[in-house]
């Protein structure tokens, strides 16, 4: 029934769908308002990092997927997939974006098309900000919300494998919108609004951000009382029916970081909400975590001026492997290690040079991160990383601190070394000591 399908923004969201529409035989179109963003995937480069998209392009682009500046007036569907922003002072949404692409499509397209707003929004905005300038410019229109859900490293696959959630402005338009997605993923499920359907995404990314956070609680609280954070949620976890709690660990993302001030947002009210509270205290994570690394190295080291500290992963997550640079860590840390005059060597497997450069770090390779620094901070996960042997990489110049934060490294073998050893929530005393032999630490949800 629908086969010619326009994707308005063509970043991680966008994309991704296009590339999976694409792969079930659809005629795709994509828009984008970056010249430099169709130039490259016209010439089948891919602009951000996803495995399987690259693939994609090379078979369908020019062919099943084409790229412009503006959509066909005849598409059957146009998918809204344009950034919704968080202002970094105020943490109020700017919905700009959403406003002028609802707007093109408006311009671009006819009543007849299905318009899917996929964007993340406040509760409410599909039919505040989406629906208006359709209405004007066509007298009546069908809108659909179906929030995208997909986690990096494994989009194409739960684009199909995930249930697509569809909420409808009236019940032809949610119809439409499940007879559209049918035709992509095994599995749709209807909700009774625009609204239910906002409200969907918004939970489940809160609710994944609460509970990193109560893991970030137990962490610093653990640390307060010279406790091992991993051992206290193994010990709480294993054989336990109730629900896991989370390791310790950074929470960032171009959603984490921001769809909880999207929620509220929709709140509409200051509150006692925990969403506000639970975000708060994962942005806090890494300047607590920056502030412990600078004591840590002044304590083994007498000073931190001029000091060198390898960051290992400046990308806001490892696994799965990621370039993404929204809500990385490394950027409310920074601002410490200058201050504490640290020189900042970076390393990560995904992230080029000038990114780290962009962000203050001095580029660096894995082993000369270990033989040239005063100290290292693994900030994320990345195989790489957790395939490094210790006794490999230090040699007779070897750091004094090892901050680990994921816990990856051997650290009996880094205590060994006489290389003091800390975790986020973790903080042995410099002397060895041996921890239990039976491990309950393995596992985050």
């Amino acid at each position: 029934m629908y086969r010619k399908i326009g994707v308005v923004g063509l970043g991680y969201v966008g994309l991704t769908l296009a590339a999976s529409l694409a792969r079930k035989g659809y005629q795709v179109f994509g828009v984008d308002a970056q010249p430099q963003v169709l130039e490259s995937l016209r010439e089948g480069r891919v602009h951000i990092f996803e495995p399987g998209i690259a693939e994609v392009l090379a078979e369908h682009i020019g062919r099943s997927l084409q790229v412009d500046s503006t959509l066909p007036p005849d598409v059957d569907v146009a998918v809204l997939c344009v950034s919704t922003p968080v202002d970094d002072q105020a943490y109020r949404p700017n919905l700009g974006n959403l406003a002028a692409a609802a707007e093109q499509v408006a311009r671009w397209c006819g009543p007849e098309t299905l318009v899917v707003v996929r964007s993340t929004v406040p509760v409410g905005t599909s039919r505040a900000v989406v629906l208006p300038p359709l209405l004007a410019g066509w007298g009546r229109a069908r809108l659909v919300m179906a929030p995208e859900r997909t986690i990096q490293g494994q989009a194409l696959r739960e684009l199909v494998e995930l249930p697509q959630v569809v909420g409808g402005l009236d019940e032809p338009s949610r119809e439409a919108g499940l007879a559209f997605f049918g035709g992509l993923a095994t599995q749709v499920v209807p909700v009774s609004s625009l609204e239910a359907a906002e409200l969907v995404k918004l939970a489940n990314n809160c609710h994944t951000d609460l509970i990193y956070s109560f893991g970030n609680e137990l962490a610093l609280i653990a640390e307060r009382h010279r406790l091992d954070p991993l051992e206290v949620i193994g010990a709480a976890n294993l054989d336990y029916p109730r629900p896991d709690l989370s390791r310790p660990g950074y929470v960032g993302g171009g959603c984490l970081s921001k769809d909880p001030y999207l929620m509220i947002e929709s709140a509409g009210v200051p509150g006692p909400f925990l969403v506000g509270a639970a975000r708060r205290l994962n942005e806090y994570l890494p300047v607590h975590v920056a502030t412990r690394v600078v004591e840590l190295i002044r304590q083994e080291r007498g000073a931190t001026v001029g000091a060198r500290l390898a960051v290992l992963g400046w990308a806001y997550k490892g696994w799965p492997p990621t370039d993404d640079m929204r809500g990385t860590p490394i950027a409310a840390m920074m601002a410490v290690f200058r201050e504490a005059g640290l020189v900042v060597l970076g390393h990560d497997p995904m992230v080029t040079d000038d990114v780290i450069r962009n962000h203050g770090g001095d580029p660096t390779s894995l082993d000369k991160a270990f033989v040239e620094s005063d100290a290292v901070l693994v900030i994320n996960d990345h195989p790489d990383y957790r395939a490094i042997e210790i006794g490999t990489v230090l040699a007779a110049r070897r750091p004094v601190l090892i901050y680990d934060s994921w816990r990856i490294l051997d650290e009996r073998a880094i205590r060994a070394a006489g290389v003091r050893y800390a975790g986020i929530g973790y903080l042995p005393e410099p002397a060895g000591i041996a921890r239990p032999d039976r491990d309950l630490s393995e596992g985050r949800v």
